[in-house]
């Protein structure tokens, strides 16, 4: 199964809501009005979009109908993916890894799926033949450890760890000393799972981007923040939160199969003008692929 069936299949809740509700709106109105817009918007508002985005999606649709004389149904939607991708499309989601050594900082919450996210991009990064290293710098769990060790090997990386307990920035000390010693092309950096609101996991975050800032002054650098997609609202209010203590360059949505809630995707793009890297629908290691906003608006509409 090639990647777009998986996250088709995987986004069938979110695809079958919001399919739904369009489909009865049309067949409420027996025109493309104004009361059938504001039921459209209504309708991404409770798919998790949000209300600005979804006004702002709404706003200029109703001016594309205007313009162009819109009113059949398949042309109304194929107008409505593309506002969203437009939206979806306004930063670059490419990974800047050109640099060697590069580094890449994983940040997020407990329970959204950093680890694994680690493991599969590491992946990704060897199949294109780039040798990684892994900084297990989450000191504060010996399962958060053993479990990164075990999707390094899945991926081929080496990982550099330290006993529990031990400082998160030295332990990215070491691994930036071992990346070099090894000629590696990029290190991982995981980090302890910090609520946005604990503020001496939030100051040991700022702690690690100093000495990579430090130690690797002249590298490309990826600060990613991984997000659970079916969080809903909450993960946009997280992204804001972690804007203010790290330089994020992208985000990682994750378990987006089996969740109604995949809008929420456009609106953390729409409010924070982060772009999304990767999408993960599913558990093995090559469920992870880099983001194309055709696909996943597709997906879902």
């Amino acid at each position: 199964m090639g990647f777009f069936e998986k996250l088709k299949q995987g986004m069938n809740k979110t695809k079958n809501s919001f399919d739904e509700k369009i489909n009865n709106i049309f067949k409420s109105f027996k025109k493309v009005d104004e009361d059938f817009l504001d039921e459209l918007e209504e309708i991404l508002i409770m798919s998790d979009i949000g209300v600005d985005t979804s006004v702002k999606i709404i706003g200029n649709l109703r001016n594309r109908i205007k313009k162009e004389k819109i009113q059949d149904e398949e042309d109304v939607k194929r107008a409505l993916r593309e506002e969203m991708q437009k939206i979806l499309d306004i930063t670059d989601i490419s990974l800047h890894l050109n640099t060697k050594p590069s580094v890449i900082l994983v940040v997020g919450v407990n329970g959204v799926g950093k680890t694994t996210s680690i493991g599969k991009i590491a992946n990704r990064l060897a199949k294109d033949g780039k040798k990684v290293v892994v900084a297990a710098a989450d000191t504060f769990r010996a399962a958060a450890v053993e479990q990164l060790e075990i999707w390094a090997n899945r991926a081929g990386a080496d990982i550099v760890k330290r006993e529990e307990g031990s400082d998160p920035a030295s332990v990215v000390y070491d691994a930036i000393r071992i990346t070099r010693e090894k000629n590696a092309d990029v290190l991982i950096v995981d980090t302890a799972g910090r609520l946005h609101n604990k503020k001496y996991l939030m100051d040991e975050l700022n702690k690690i981007q100093k000495v990579i800032n430090k130690e690797m002054a002249d590298c490309d650098k990826e600060v990613l923040l991984v997000i659970d997609g079916t969080t809903g609202q909450n993960a946009i209010s997280q992204v804001k939160a972690f804007k203010e203590e790290a330089d994020l360059t992208g985000l990682v949505i994750t378990k987006l199969d089996g969740t109604a809630k995949g809008g929420v995707a456009i609106g953390i793009v729409a409010e924070n003008h982060i772009p999304i890297k990767f999408i993960g629908v599913g558990e093995q290691i090559d469920d992870m692929e880099v983001f194309n906003s055709e696909d996943f608006v597709k997906a879902i509409i």
